[in-house]
């Protein structure tokens, strides 16, 4: 049996750039602001790294992984659902009760290329706070 025909090969993002991601994120926080919670998973959703700035919202830990844990899932920024199921009676439903689903902003997939290797998720204030620092992270690929 050809290993080939059965397997194939991922990518996944490094500690280095997954750290680098954070600091930016912080860099951001810090500007506007507001202390948060930055999260980033490798390509199959486990956490990667992990930062919680001080004073940040003890909630923000798991909302922040679960951010990025939904955009690597299914490879959309957390933004983008909402406007996905509004218009599907069963989606609206059924999709805010799937665990670890992230229905507002604050979650990007972080790709090189067309490939997803990992996922940020950023909490800490309003959601378009969180999807400042999380793009201006994504800004250094």
């Amino acid at each position: 049996m050809e290993k080939s025909a059965y397997t194939y090969g991922k990518h996944s993002i490094t500690i280095e750039l997954s750290q680098k991601l954070i600091t930016v994120a912080e860099k951001k926080a810090k500007e506007i602001g507001v202390p948060m919670v930055t999260a980033i998973v490798d390509e199959s959703g486990n956490l990667k790294a992990f930062s919680r700035m001080d004073g940040a919202a003890l909630l923000s830990v798991k909302i922040a992984q679960d951010k990025a844990y939904t955009a690597v899932g299914f490879g959309m920024p957390t933004d983008e659902w909402y406007s996905f199921i509004k218009d599907d009676p069963p989606l609206l439903v059924g999709a805010p009760q799937i665990s670890r689903l992230v229905l507002f902003g604050g979650g990007f997939p972080i790709k090189l290329g067309d490939e997803i290797i990992g996922g940020i998720g950023v909490s800490g204030g309003h959601y378009s706070q969180d999807m400042e620092c999380a793009k201006a992270a994504l800004e250094i690929l």
